[in-house]
């Protein structure tokens, strides 16, 4: 296995100045530029009182200034998951400043910053990072507030050599590209510390569009960082681009899309499976669509009466954590998702599974995608459900009218589900509300619902 390199050690020899860290466009980062760029805001940090420094950029490069800088200066950097500012007021009590390569409305605290473009020449040494050093995440909770995870840099560290120990000589000579941001733990290790820590060139733009990943010059291989979101969207009339390794996370990828995402690009995508809270936890490389998921090494996830643990060496406490997920597991230690505990709404007294209607209705003919959620109206609570249709049956409901086909769907669900598990309110819709990170945007759901006569 190649050895990597622990965050502590980025910025130091025996590498040479030319190494080259990110790219963009014709524009390439160099290790020089990122050390002087780094020692720069160091000193920048230095005189400012405040030790709590959000970091919101759209660079990665400059992410992993900003990054380097907050940590090697003394300072707590904190990943809030975005930029906007009007969240940014809000959360303000979870900063003390804000790190940002954008022009921010924002009245605290700001440091703007932008790179040299200038490589250091035998600089003076930067203070060494504290090992006790940590990342503060915030990931929604379910209530609806920011939930405060915090990561170690060791932890951190330990997630990149794990997965290097699994992917390391496929990543040999390739460039990393994303559709996610570092703003996430996700993109956080797959985008920014696993190249880091191989030594990989990154792309320090985001990608948004299959143009985009079409368009990277042909001159290269890339690992392609990626989520289902995207890959459901792709344009597979494009020239495909020489990308030999896809790794996918944030949401289960559909059969369908890995089908088309393999014909299109010429190779399977690797899914993870994980949280902000575990790190990674397991991965699949399907060829056929009911593959079972199989843990990292070191990763215990054990079943304890109707709840499912997770202990790993990513994982600080060492009782492990709880997961959300329903897991089913075979012989030989692998499992598949079943679907999420707390998706369990009670109705008339009723507890229902919100995760088992939506696989009824998958098993719809015509049914590409559904969402179930509790809605109330006129103060009466009852299912109510959003579908994504085919293209033959969303024209047979054009046709027919609703009503027809909401009928025909409640016969079909009768034998399955019990009568007030039956949906109440049915909306068609054209694409699944989800983030960057591929999670369903129950708020917009629920605004769909209210839209609805």
């Amino acid at each position: 296995m190649k050895q990597t390199l622990p965050l502590a050690q980025w910025l130091s020899e025996p590498r040479p100045n030319e190494t080259p860290i990110a790219w963009v466009g014709e524009h390439t980062w160099t290790l020089g530029q990122l050390r002087y760029d780094v020692a720069m805001l160091v000193k920048v940090l230095q005189q400012h009182n405040a030790e709590r420094w959000a970091l919101c950029f759209e660079n990665s490069y400059l992410f992993i200034v900003g990054l380097l800088a907050t940590l090697h200066a003394g300072k707590t950097p904190v990943v809030p998951g975005h930029s906007r500012v009007s969240l940014l007021e809000e959360q303000q009590a979870l900063f003390d400043g804000v790190l940002t390569d954008q022009t921010l409305a924002w009245h605290g605290t700001l440091v703007v910053i932008a790179s040299a473009c200038q490589s250091t020449e035998n600089g003076e040494p930067l203070p060494d990072i504290d090992r006790a050093s940590y990342i503060e995440l915030f990931t929604s909770g379910s209530t609806g507030q920011p939930r405060r995870v915090v990561k170690p840099i060791a932890c951190l560290d330990r997630e990149a050599a794990l997965l290097a120990e699994r992917f390391a000589d496929r990543l040999t000579n390739c460039r990393i590209v994303a559709s996610v941001v570092p703003l996430h733990l996700y993109g956080l290790t797959f985008r920014i510390f696993l190249p880091m820590a191989l030594g990989l060139p990154l792309h320090a733009a985001m990608l948004y569009y299959t143009e985009q990943l079409a368009a990277l010059t042909s001159q290269h291989q890339y690992a392609f960082i990626s989520s289902p979101a995207f890959l459901k969207r792709q344009d597979h009339q494009l020239v495909p681009p020489t990308v030999t390794m896809i790794l996918s996370a944030g949401g289960m990828l559909p059969w369908e899309d890995v089908l088309q995402t393999s014909n299109w690009l010429g190779v399977w995508p690797d899914e993870i499976y994980g949280s902000t809270e575990t790190g990674i936890l397991a991965w699949r490389h399907r060829q056929q669509d009911d593959m079972p998921w199989l843990p990292f090494p070191g990763v215990h996830i054990t079943v304890e009466a109707d709840e499912v643990r997770a202990i790993s060496p990513l994982i600080p406490d060492e009782n492990g954590l709880l997961l959300d997920d329903i897991l089913h597991f075979d012989d030989s230690g692998q499992f598949r998702i079943a679907g999420r505990r707390g998706r369990v709404v009670k109705i008339e007294e009723k507890r229902i599974s919100l995760d088992e209607i939506e696989q009824r209705l998958l098993e719809l003919d015509g049914v590409h995608e559904a969402a179930a959620l509790s809605v109330t109206r006129g103060g009466r609570q009852g299912i109510g459900v959003l579908l994504v249709l085919d293209d033959k049956t969303r024209q047979q409901w054009q046709q027919s009218g609703a009503k027809a086909l909401e009928l025909s769907w409640r016969r079909a669900l009768r034998p399955w589900l019990e009568p007030v598990t039956i949906p109440r309110y049915w909306c068609i819709i054209d694409e699944m509300p989800v983030n960057s990170m591929n999670k369903r945007v129950y708020a917009q759901l629920q605004e769909l619902f209210h839209e609805t006569p």
